[in-house]
């Protein structure tokens, strides 16, 4: 391991001597990364991006834990990973407490940690974070909604809000941001319920809703593409049109290409980019670390805002005015993921 390497060389001249017959495998760079789970589309474009850029062809060995959503589970592999002596570990934390004990371990072992996606709140025992603006995301689609709603004609929002797996940061900012919106301008949130960012917890969730709220709501928000599937399915079943050209406004969050061909298809009325690619930002910071320097602590992917139709080119956030894309084939076929 490099870094190993070079502090044996500064040591001593034995270690110097020991150093010149060291392989070529010896300068792999081991990195643990404990991925929360396997839950939605965007997961697995995340650990892909992942495989693909810490691979063997790159100089690294990938050490890789699916924790399959369990706390215990990825407490247990980050200190796997300690054991393991490996010189980074990549967290996307499941929740966003609980994390202090763990990542003093990891600074005491001397184990630069770097957290993706999801944040973490009870601590800042890390090098970096890199990943979205979920805050803003979620402002974005209120914004979004507000400017959609007005060109449209429609007066009065009544919101069913199909959230994230409760406590990760993801839906707590997308939750924050939206109801920051909605409270400015007067909406009515029906009701917010835990769809867990599966298909099945989008259906569990909106089935419940349509027995209680059936002919009550004009919009639901799905955090995440596959709740937005399951609240399709759940529509259906029920009879309930959906879309540009439905009686529902549908709305998701992460941006997966066929979640972008159901856009163009007007299957969604529109979608809020969450960039799952962050494996090459990653790359950039142990880069840094590798060469003795201090990347930046926080570090935001650039995302994007898209709809099915053209009724809304922009909107304003924070000041900043923010181009929102029709979905179309020549936008659809330069999508990565």
């Amino acid at each position: 391991m490099k870094k190993k390497i070079l502090g044996l060389l500064a040591c001593t001249a034995l270690a110097a001597s020991i150093a010149v017959g060291v392989s070529a495998e010896d300068d792999v760079i081991t990195v643990g990364f404990a991925q929360v789970g396997h839950e939605s589309d965007w997961r697995t474009a995340s650990t892909k991006s992942a495989q693909d850029v810490f691979s063997a062809d790159n100089g690294y060995d990938l050490q890789f834990v699916d924790c399959d959503n369990d706390s215990a589970v990825q407490l247990e592999a980050v200190r796997n990973f300690i054991e393991q002596d490996v010189d980074y570990i990549i967290i996307d934390p499941i929740v966003a407490t609980g994390w202090d004990t763990v990542l003093t371990e990891c600074e005491e072992a001397g184990i630069p940690v770097i957290v993706i996606d999801r944040t973490i709140d009870d601590s800042d025992k890390y090098v970096a974070w890199v990943g979205s603006d979920f805050l803003k995301e979620g402002i974005a689609c209120g914004e979004w909604l507000k400017a959609y709603a007005e060109a449209k004609g429609i007066e009065e929002i009544n919101a069913l809000v199909i959230e994230g797996t409760n406590g990760s940061s993801a839906q707590i900012g997308r939750t924050d941001g939206f109801k920051q919106v909605a409270d400015e301008n007067g909406w009515t949130i029906l009701d917010s319920q835990d769809g867990d960012f599966t298909q099945a917890g989008g259906q569990e969730v909106m089935e419940s809703f349509i027995k209680s709220y059936e002919g009550q709501f004009n919009v639901v928000i799905a955090q995440n593409d596959n709740e937005a599937y399951g609240a399709q399915d759940a529509m259906k079943a029920a009879g309930i049109s959906y879309g540009p050209e439905g009686d529902v406004v549908l709305v998701s969050f992460d941006g997966n290409k066929p979640a972008m061909e159901a856009l163009q298809a007007g299957e969604l009325t529109a979608v809020f980019e969450c960039n799952p690619l962050a494996a090459p930002a990653v790359e950039e910071v142990i880069k840094q670390l590798e060469a003795g320097e201090t990347p930046e602590k926080t570090q935001y992917i650039t995302e994007g805002w898209y709809a099915n139709e053209d009724v809304v080119t922009s909107i304003t956030i924070d000041g900043n005015e923010e181009p929102v894309t029709q979905m179309t084939d020549e936008v659809l076929a330069g999508r990565a993921y």
